[in-house]
This record gives structure tokens, sequence and C-alpha cells, in this order.
């Protein structure tokens, strides 16, 4: 099992999908169990390279595919706390999974069925779309293993490129909400915007290459003061910031982010986060001096989006789509702290990444309960839930503390860390002062419009229509419970995971 251990952390949940491909129709219902197997695999896999970084500070595996490209993976202080706790998250939602996408395959695909005469149709088409979930649904592990464990330029594109084409892509337009067309118009957003940005990515990738005549990230530093070192960081910069969704490269966020599946929207945060830990490892470690001609202005962009999409979020009346909007306000966390470029400050923007995509995964997922047992995505008809749905009461306040960064969860370890961070870059004079307190009161929006809801819909009056509402499926409320121990636990001892940053980030 050690033999290869980053590379079957990337490639077994593709060899899962390709068993998951020809299951026959009678066995169908294993695609799930296939998923969680190869992701319960990954994940021990991913537990004992941590040992290993934590032994020898890195674990590096190579392969020359021709004289001037090799496939290098490298698991180290800064991608192994990363790697596992994504998995960690595919995991949990795959569970989820389970009966949510039962469920939109019945909305979706059963309506016109007719009833007992057409039951064989009914099975087959049950069997069709679940293993076309599931097949789709082990590309994220697979994809997200690849960009955040390779070496390589080349293949950081090809993966990202994977991300946004396959699973983002089909899935959305397969088992997203709305009607046929809407769901096909908002998938091509998706891939619009995924495609864009990693083309200005791959610009970038091959303007270096002229400069160091390598692809390898190792040896990008080359570029350090380079008289096109400023247009390479640019283009980087700008197909990072679509998929983080800064204002103005927020648009597609809150359509594409909303008309996903709730069982894969957690990962779709995850998709847009991860940018952040690129900008670290591609852009910040190798290009540190030439980075500070950018502080600022990215500073003030991740403010002023923080504010933008808080406020848009408070405006939202659909479940989805508060979700969607609080994103773009959240990935902003993460980027003004890497963005001071301080050693605390980095640390604290990762380490609220981390917590950003557990809390964030919680919300959406907790949401996604909401829908499926009152039928329906309006914030307004949702009120006095709390008697009938306690579990789901709780989780919703979970992941709220996790994202308004409360103690004793995760989200205040990596406030406490970017704040700091911030102060040491920008505190020595008083316009630094008022920005940062600007900065720091803009995180309370977040308290406001989380708890705020969350009031709204599970205290009151209740909706007459939802007395035989029932709470949570243990299938559902199960695994949100593992994230937010997880997050939990992240919170009270968040010693390891920093440890493993102090590795890189010195």
């Amino acid at each position: 099992m050690e033999s290869c251990l980053l590379a079957q952390t990337v490639f077994v949940p593709m060899v899962a999908a390709i068993f998951v491909l020809i299951l026959k129709s009678q066995k169908a219902k294993h695609a799930g169990w296939i998923t969680i197997t190869s992701l319960v695999y990954t994940s021990i896999l991913l537990g004992w390279a941590g040992f290993k970084v934590w032994d020898q500070n890195r674990v590096f595996e190579a392969w020359q595919l021709g004289p001037e490209m090799s496939f290098n993976l490298m698991a180290d202080g800064l991608s192994a706390p990363i790697a596992m706790i994504v998995n960690l998250i595919c995991l949990a939602l795959g569970v989820y999974s389970f009966k949510y996408v039962d469920h939109r395959i019945h909305l979706i695909y059963l309506k016109k069925v007719p009833g007992d005469s057409n039951q064989v149709t009914k099975d087959q088409i049950i069997s069709r779309y679940r293993k076309r979930f599931f097949f789709l649904y082990l590309f994220f592990p697979s994809g997200f293993m690849g960009v955040t464990f390779c070496n390589n330029l080349l293949a950081v594109y090809l993966f990202l490129e994977i991300l946004t084409i396959i699973p983002l892509y089909f899935i959305m337009a397969q088992f997203g909400y709305s009607d046929y067309i809407t769901r096909f118009r908002v998938a091509l957003i998706c891939l619009f915007w995924g495609v864009a940005g990693a083309s200005l990515f791959l610009i970038a990738v091959l303007m270096g290459h002229n400069i160091t005549g390598s692809f390898e990230i190792s040896t990008f530093s080359k570029v350090s003061g380079h008289a096109y070192a400023f247009w390479i960081i640019l283009l980087m910069l700008l197909g990072f910031g679509t998929k983080l969704a800064i204002v103005p490269l927020h648009v597609w966020m809150p359509w594409v982010h909303a008309e996903h599946p709730t069982c894969i929207a957690g990962l779709l945060a995850v998709y847009a986060n991860i940018a952040v830990y690129l900008m670290v490892r591609i852009l910040i470690l190798p290009l540190y001096q030439d980075m500070f001609v950018f502080r600022a202005p990215l500073m003030v962009l991740a403010v002023v989006t923080m504010v933008y999409g808080a406020f848009l979020t408070l405006a939202q009346t659909d479940a989805k789509r508060f979700c969607a909007c609080s994103t773009i306000s959240q990935i902003s966390y993460s980027v003004f702290g890497i963005m001071a470029l301080t050693p605390m400050g980095i640390k604290g923007g990762l380490f609220y990444f981390l917590s950003h995509i557990l809390g964030k995964a919680l919300l959406f997922s907790t949401a996604g309960i909401l829908v499926y047992r009152t039928g329906t995505r309006d914030l307004g008809k949702m009120s006095g839930l709390g008697k009938r749905m306690p579990l789901t009461l709780g989780l919703w306040m979970v992941s709220a503390m996790v994202l308004s960064a409360l103690p004793p969860f995760s989200g205040f370890v990596g406030k406490w860390l970017f704040v700091t961070g911030g102060f040491q870059a920008l505190g020595k004079d008083a316009p630094g002062v008022i920005f940062m307190a600007g900065a720091v009161l803009s995180t309370l929006l977040t308290l406001i419009y989380t708890f705020k809801t969350g009031i709204r819909i599970f205290f009151g009056q209740p909706n007459s229509d939802h007395q035989k509402v029932k709470d949570a499926p243990a299938a559902m409320a199960v695994p949100l419970i593992c994230l937010a121990v997880l997050t939990l636990i992240l919170g009270i001892f968040p010693g390891p995971v920093l440890s493993f940053f102090a590795m890189v980030i010195r």
C-alpha cells in the first residue's frame, strides 16, 4: 500500500469510477458503496502520508514521461493537511448523497413515469442515474488530490480542467435544480468561467516556462525579478480570481453555486477555495518579493468582497442562493489573510480556508435537508421548524458559529490568525489600523445573516404546510455531525495543523 502512496490517492477514485460505470443495472445500488469504500481507503492513505510528512518533512513521487515532461507528486506540511480535510469532506458528502441523489432522480426523471405497470422502467431509470451520479462524483476527490499534490504546473492545469468539465458541468446539467433548459444554461456558465480561469492560468504557466525551461513548481522561483514576472503573476491572479469569486469576477457564483444539487454544493465551495492554496503554493512561496506590489489592491478587493457578499446574502430569500452568496463573502477572508504576506497571515488564511470549506459543507448540506423535508427553497415559507427538526437546528447553528468565527470552532482560530497577520502588515499607521478595523467589523455581518436566517427558519409561528415535517434522515445527518465534530476538534486543537503549516511557512 505504501508504494505510490500519493498516486493512489489521485487515481484510486478514477478506478472506482470505472467500476461504478460498468456495474449492471441490478447492482447499481452498490455504486454508492464503491464510492465510499474508495474514499475510506484514500483517507487511510492520506493519514499514512501525513505521518510520513511529520517524520520526514515531505513525501515525493516522480515519473519521467518524456524529455521535458514529468509527473511529480509532493506531500508536505502545506498539502498534507489540506488534502486530508478535503478528502474527508468528499467522504462525508458521498454518504450524504445516498438519499439525496435518489431524491433528485425522483424529482427530475420520475415525474412522468406512470405507476406500477412501469416499475421495471422506474428501477432502470433510478439505476442509470445513480450510476451516472457516483461515476461523476468520484472525479471530485481525484481532481482535488491532483491539484493539491501535483508539482507540475501543466498537471495542475489538467486537474483544474477535469474538475470543471467532468463533475461540475455534467452533475449540474443532469441533477441540478430548475428546469432542463435552465440547468444546462447554468452548467454552461460554470463551464465558461472555469475554463476561462484555467486558460489564464495556462497562459501564465507557458510564459513562466519560457523563463525557467521547466513546468515544475520547484523551479518557478526563477521567474522572480524577471521583466515578465508582473504579467505572469497578474494573469495567474485573474485566473484564480474567477474561481475565488473576487469582485468583480463573482457574477457566476450565485447562479452556479445555487443551482447545483445540494449534495455536491459543499464540494463546489472546495473547488472555489482551492485557489487560495494554489496562490500560496505557486505565487507567494516562490515569488514572495514580487507579490508585494499586489498586496494592497488585493486586500482592498478582499474587504470590498467581504462586505458586498455579506449584504448580498442578507438580501436573499432562496435557501440555496443564501448559501451561495455567503461563499462570495467568506472566501475573501482567506484571500485577505494570505495577501498580508506575513507568516501569521498566510497560516491564518489557509487555516480559515479549511474552516470555511467545513462550515460551508455543513451550511449547504443543512439547507439541503430543509429543502428535502419541506419541498421548498423559499426561506419565507420556512418558520417554526425547530421543534420538528431539532437536529437540523443544531447543525445549522454549528455551521453559523463556524462561519461567524465563534469559539470553540475552527473559524475563530483562522480569524484570529489572519487578523493578527493583517495587523502585522498594515497596523503601523493610522490608515492601516482603520482599514483593519473595517475588515474585522465586516466579519460581524456573517454573524448577523447566519443567525438571523436561522432564527427565521427554526423559530416563530410554524407554517401550517409543514405540520408533518420530520427531522434529518440518519444517512444525511450522521456525516454532517462528523464534520461538525471535526471543526470542533480543529478549533480546540489547532496545533497539529499549524505545525504542519510551519514546516513550509516560516
